[in-house]
């Protein structure tokens, strides 16, 4: 596994990013990230009560047309360091009392990023993706990651080819999940309530949207047996990135498309999870990319 002939995630570019190249994800062979701090906006079992240990890293490999982090996956802002100046961010976040290390979007960067993960740390190690990834890149953090929180964001492959250009969202997502889950094995807790190791699925609720999101739903009652995951499902949708000006993706999510989509959850079954309240959907939730912590 390395930045020549990059083949780290589903996109399989092939270009040597050591050489100049850029790939899908526009970045090159240097760890650059945006952002490193306490985070207080995950799920309970994630953020707890002093916070999760968040790496944002810029640069995406999936690149939605309607991200609300455009500003790092699109714009590529974030600074360059070096593997060991990553560790010793690992190391202040835990001191500063972070519940575990939560990477954002860390896949194009693996190579660079893995040694930063040895020797083990003391808290869990968080994976927090877009669900785009390769099974083959996913076993390389066999035993380094012990939560994983992938999105499953399309059932529909038209509707993931009009926002993340990946028609093969779904059946490559499915399969990375399924690896996901065979890694860490049902979700299990630490006495505090804490996520230490297991699988969260989030799916985020698009305008106008609720027939892939039902879909979604379907397939995680059908194909997980109850325990086995948590669902996470998210209402906070902004209108954000290229997207912004283009109905119906210009407006949030109402109030009646998520309630459709919670009365169908709960037909199903999936009550092991979480629910968003509709103010979630606000800017003041958006990280704020201001180097924190990097340098």
């Amino acid at each position: 596994m390395d930045y020549r002939n990059c083949r780290l995630c589903p996109r399989s570019c092939g270009v040597d990013r050591t050489a100049g190249q850029r790939g899908y994800c526009g970045m090159g062979d240097r760890i650059t990230a945006a952002r490193a701090a306490l985070h207080f906006w995950e799920e309970p079992p994630i953020s707890g009560e002093r916070g999760s240990g968040t790496v944002f890293f810029s640069g995406c490999s999936l690149g939605c047309d309607f991200c609300q982090n455009t500003e790092i996956s699109h714009g590529k802002f974030g600074a360059e360091i070096t593997a060991e100046r990553l560790r010793a961010i690992f190391e202040d976040l835990i001191a500063q009392g972070a519940h575990n290390i939560n990477l954002v979007t860390a896949t194009h960067f693996l190579p660079s990023i893995l040694p930063a993960l040895e020797p083990k740390l003391p808290v869990p190690v968080v994976y927090n993706c877009g669900g785009y990834e390769s099974v083959e890149t996913l076993r390389a953090l066999e035993g380094k990651v012990d939560v994983y929180l992938p999105d499953l964001k399309y059932a529909e492959a038209e509707l993931a080819a009009k926002l993340s250009h990946a028609p093969d969202y779904f059946e490559v997502a499915c399969a990375a999940i399924d690896e996901m889950v065979r890694q860490t094995g049902p979700c299990r807790f630490s006495p505090e309530g804490m996520l230490e190791k297991g699988v969260i699925i989030r799916h985020l609720v698009l305008p106008g949207q609720v027939q892939n999101s039902l879909k979604v739903l379907d397939y995680v009652a059908e194909h997980f047996p109850k325990g086995t995951v948590l669902l996470s499902l998210m209402a906070q949708y902004v209108p954000s990135g290229k997207v912004k000006h283009t109905p119906p993706f210009d407006r949030p999510v109402s109030a009646e498309e998520y309630e459709a989509v919670v009365s169908w959850l709960y037909m199903l079954g999936l009550e092991d999870g979480f629910l968003q309240e509709p103010s979630a959907a606000t800017e003041e939730y958006l990280p704020d990319f201001s180097l924190e912590g990097i340098l």
